[in-house]
């Protein structure tokens, strides 16, 4: 092997060898320095990028070019930068440099989400829960503008570019407006309307929750069954063909259920038409139970019991039971009647549902199916999560806290069967990530099935949902299974409850009549006139408008203003509606004419915003003009920790950006993001950083020796052309165009892994271990503005511009800093103003022929190193090979004539015929040459060069030695 086959070490060699001679050796060069010093030089990059307003000039610079438009999903303006945020930017500024440099006019305006519950969180934090809606607001915007600050400075300081100086928020009033604008045109659509509804509840909220803000854990519950006794007998016993129940007996249908705060409450109960339920006599009075389920609902409740008669569940229907309570208290002296519902399983419990429906669903839709009125409904839990002072039993508590006392009130009814202690998942707020509930509320909605929405003037061909899923077709996902996750979210989700009962968020500008509910029949008018009132003031001067200013005195009076504000899924969902038609349709010359078509060419987020902003900017875009507003949605995993558990303050895993950048640079966060697969979870600690850190020095020593080689090469005056270069330079060519397209292809569907990872092979094993060690006599030891050089630094010179290009996407820091030092004259200051390199297309005759070559040498180098091992020679420059090799690989062998030895980084091969491939080493008997190290039999024989070989006279003092192929 040989003793040179690291760049690195290449530049030892030449600042060692030569002895006197040292003067004559091409040696290496550069400014470009050895250690990164990342963490001092990257910062003044960041300012000259930023000083010298970079990026417009890129902008100007493309200007005309295809356009490539990466829309920013906001994060939201709370809290410092986390490592998750740091690998989602710069993913994002890797996407976007590579398409610049592919030529498009690359797009990035960074933006932010800045209304909502975390921040009215942090503002009750600092100041109370008890602030007007004025002080809310404006604590709020100024809490936002801070934070916005903060994570800004953090962003640019990973390398980010992109429009910092005019960044998008939601809470610019340009934004605020264009949102009212765009829910004006859903609800002309015909998807908006209004109605009482379960929707999720988050107590700490204080508000509903969007299907996107939900997330499951664990949560420990009380199972219990309760038994509702009949109200009629006589109709029950008739039900299942009895003349009369067993004499002295009552019955009671049982019913199962993990939510007892929902028993106060009930108003229903609800069998399925199909199933077979059967009368069981037991000590405890006639139950009725699912016939499949006897059996284990009286193990469970510790009874004995005898089957009397069965029905199907159909003949249930109508019948009236008591409230559990019914004798405890007035207040629960109601029936629930059976109501027949599909959603009733055998699955487990009894096959019977209690239905309280205001706090479900189903219960729900069956109770209103079957006639319950909505003012009927009760809603007893407050949006607190206690029950209203007055209701009976259990006014004032609080829900969670409400359950030992309803047990304890049923068992002491004699309603109370079983109860067990159980763990199950249950939905959280995935704020809080506390358990919410399903809630009754009054609430704005966007439908996803067929429906008549208000003021509707310009109805949709199709439902919201069918519009979706169409639009799902279209759009190209990276990695391919995020299809299958959002249709499925999309194919079974439950209409949007889009508002919300906060402060800090885009108003619902809407005017209610006090007795009907109905809306102003102006209700569009008012709505372009909020918008055009925000546009000029914020939503702060919607918030001071009055009925009297909108409506007049005499209206007024017969209308309520609405409080409510539009969810923040909204806000950001609707983003590419007034950011690139709004805001900043300046900066999208194409996005204006896109009436029809998507705006963006890329979504980039977690995979966490299937449910998230991918899900809500399809809804509108679907719901404002029949299209997603994306042609591709790519998705990255989690950062986590070595072992790739969830990072977390408790368990001391954490990794700080700010932390890394400090110590390491921001350029080994980048590399990181780069080389680990995104399509799942990224794995990061110190271990896993200092490999990168390995990887990063790796490059850049390769990096340091192609510029350093090519200091003194002018490619206007020097250059070489294809034909006439050696022919392993035009390998060398070859390899990296290959590469090249390799790479782009990688590009063009936003890989980046497989990049870092052939790039590092190409550094170790392609050019150093071979191009570069076969190189390095040449480039030191000929004459200066010889062929044989400056075919060298032909390659050499077009390979360090292509690999620039090729890194500056993820190592962007180090291929600015490279390119001051490279490009010279040419500068126009920054790399991003370039282009990939157009290369010469691969020859794959050459491709092949040089792939064999180094075959062969890998097995030299093997033999050269056991007999270096055995101690018999030290360099490989003091061994001699002989390669006996069958005909075709002879033939190629010879092919090089005397170059095949600077292949072999050896002073003599000789190649010999035979039927396989063996290579004999044996130590050298010729004189070691002062300059170059090669061992051969001329050593001595020029008087005026007594120490030189032959062919380093004739560089020095003569005409220069011809190489032909290496």
């Amino acid at each position: 092997m040989s003793d040179q086959n690291t760049p690195a070490k290449a530049d030892a060699k030449a600042e060692s060898s030569g002895g006197a001679y040292r003067a004559t050796l091409n040696m290496p060069d550069t400014a470009f320095p050895m250690r990164g010093d990342l963490p001092k030089r990257e910062p003044g990059w960041v300012k000259e990028w930023n000083e010298g307003g970079l990026y417009k000039r890129l902008r100007d610079a493309r200007q005309g070019a295809p356009l490539f438009v990466l829309h920013d999903g906001p994060p939201y303006a709370n809290g410092k930068l986390h490592i998750g945020h740091a690998l989602n930017k710069v993913l994002k500024d890797m996407i976007v440099k590579s398409r610049q440099l592919a030529g498009f006019d690359a797009q990035y305006i960074p933006g932010w989400d800045c209304h909502g519950l975390p921040i009215e969180n942090a503002i009750e934090k600092l100041h109370g829960r008890n602030l007007g809606r004025d002080d809310m607001q404006a604590k709020s915007r100024a809490f936002a503008t801070e934070q916005i600050d903060q994570q800004r400075e953090d962003f640019k300081r990973l390398g980010v570019l992109g429009d910092w100086e005019r960044p998008y928020r939601t809470m610019d009033p340009a934004n605020e407006a264009g949102e009212i604008r765009a829910f004006k045109r859903v609800i002309e659509r015909g998807f908006v309307y209004r109605g009482l509804k379960p929707v999720y509840w988050c107590f700490d909220c204080g508000s509903s929750l969007a299907e996107f803000e939900i997330e499951y854990a664990d949560k420990q519950s009380d199972t219990l069954d309760v038994a509702f006794e009949t109200d009629d007998a006589g109709k029950l016993a008739a039900a299942f063909g009895l003349g009369a129940l067993p004499a002295g007996k009552t019955a009671f249908a049982v019913i199962w259920t993990t939510t007892a705060w929902t028993i106060p409450a009930n108003q229903a109960l609800n069998a399925h038409p199909e199933l077979t339920y059967a009368l069981v006599d037991t000590p405890q009075g006639c139950l009725v139970l699912a016939e499949s389920l006897v059996e284990k609902c009286l193990e469970r409740f510790g009874l004995s019991g005898q089957v009397l008669a069965t029905a199907q569940g159909a003949a249930l229907g109508g019948l009236n039971f008591r409230h559990p309570l019914f004798d405890v208290d007035a207040g629960y002296r109601r029936l629930s009647p059976v109501y027949l519902a599909e959603y009733v399983s055998d699955g487990d419990g009894t096959g019977i549902v209690h239905s309280s429906p205001a706090y479900g669903l189903d219960d729900f839709n069956s109770c209103v199916a079957n006639g319950l009125a909505y003012d009927d409904i009760l809603n007893p839990v407050q949006g607190n999560g206690t029950y209203a002072a007055d209701f009976p039993l259990f006014g004032g508590l609080h829900i969670w806290k409400a359950v030992p006392v309803i047990l304890d009130a049923l068992k002491n009814a004699g309603r109370l069967l079983a109860t067990v202690r159980i763990t199950h998942s249950y939905p959280h707020c995935w704020r809080h990530k506390t358990p919410v509930i399903y809630r009754a509320a009054a609430q704005w909605f966007v439908r996803m099935d067929e429906g008549e929405g208000v003021f509707t003037k310009d109805k949709a061909p199709k439902t919201l949902r069918q519009l979706a899923l169409d639009a799902i077709d279209h759009t190209s996902f990276y990695p391919e299974n995020g299809k299958t996750r959002l249709r499925d979210m999309i194919a079974n989700r439950p209409d949007w409850c889009i508002s919300r009962q906060r402060s800090w968020g885009v108003p619902v500008p809407f005017f209610l009549h006090k007795d009907s509910g109905e809306l102003h029949p102006r209700t569009m008018d008012i709505m372009d006139q909020a918008a055009d009132i925000v546009e000029k003031g914020g939503i702060e001067a919607w918030s001071r408008v009055t009925a009297e200013d909108i409506l007049g005195a005499e209206d007024a009076a017969h209308y309520t203003k609405s409080t409510d504000i539009l969810e923040v899924w909204f806000d950001s969902g609707s983003t590419f509606w007034h950011v690139l038609r709004g805001s900043h349709a300046h900066a999208y010359p194409n996005g204006a004419s896109h009436a029809q078509g998507p705006e963006a060419d890329l979504y980039l987020e977690g995979h966490d915003q299937h449910r998230g902003w991918f899900h809500s900017s399809l809804l509108l875009g679907c719901a404002l003009y029949d299209r997603a507003p994306y042609k591709g949605l790519l998705t990255h995993g989690f950062a986590t920790d070595g072992q790739g558990r969830k990072m977390s303050k408790s368990l001391g895993n954490t990794v700080e950006p700010q932390s890394v950048t400090s110590k390491l640079g921001a350029e080994i966060v980048r590399l990181w993001v780069a080389s680990t697969d995104y399509s799942g979870d990224l794995n990061i600690d110190d271990k896993i950083l200092a490999r990168v850190v390995d990887a990063y020095r790796r490059i850049r020593n390769t990096l340091r020796f192609l510029m350093a080689n090519t200091v003194d090469f002018d490619p206007a005056t020097d250059a070489v052309p294809l034909e006439q270069m050696l022919e392993i330079d035009r390998y060398a060519l070859a390899r990296a165009s290959e590469l090249q397209a390799d790479i782009l292809r990688h590009f063009d569907v936003y890989e980046f892994h497989p990049v870092v990872s052939k790039l590092q092979v190409y550094c170790s094993e392609d050019l150093g271990a071979f191009y570069l060690d076969v190189l390095k006599d040449r480039l030191y030891t000929t004459a200066p503005k010889s062929l044989a050089r400056r075919s060298a630094q032909t390659a050499l010179h077009q390979i360090t511009h292509a690999m620039l290009r090729w890194m500056a996407p993820f190592l962007s820091f180090t291929a600015e800093e490279a390119w001051t030092h490279f490009a010279g004259a040419k500068n126009q200051g920054s790399i991003f103003f370039e282009t990939f390199l157009p290369l010469p297309t691969p020859n794959e005759g050459l491709l092949a022929k040089w792939a064999r070559i180094r075959a062969i040498r890998d097995l030299a180098n093997k033999a050269i190193e056991d007999v270096r091992t055995a101690g018999q020679v030290g360099a490989s420059l003091q061994a001699t090979l002989t390669i006996t090799a069958g005909a075709d690989d002879a033939a190629l062998l010879c092919s090089l004539g005397a170059d095949l030895k600077f292949v072999t980084i050896t002073s003599a091969v000789t190649v010999v015929d035979g039927e396989s491939l063996a290579v004999a080493v044996t130590p050298s008997s010729a004189t070691k040459c002062e300059r170059c190290w090669h061992y051969t039999d001329d050593v001595g024989q020029h008087t005026e060069h007594p120490t030189l070989c032959g062919r380093c006279v004739s560089n020095i003092a003569g005409a220069g030695e011809t190489r032909a192929h290496a």
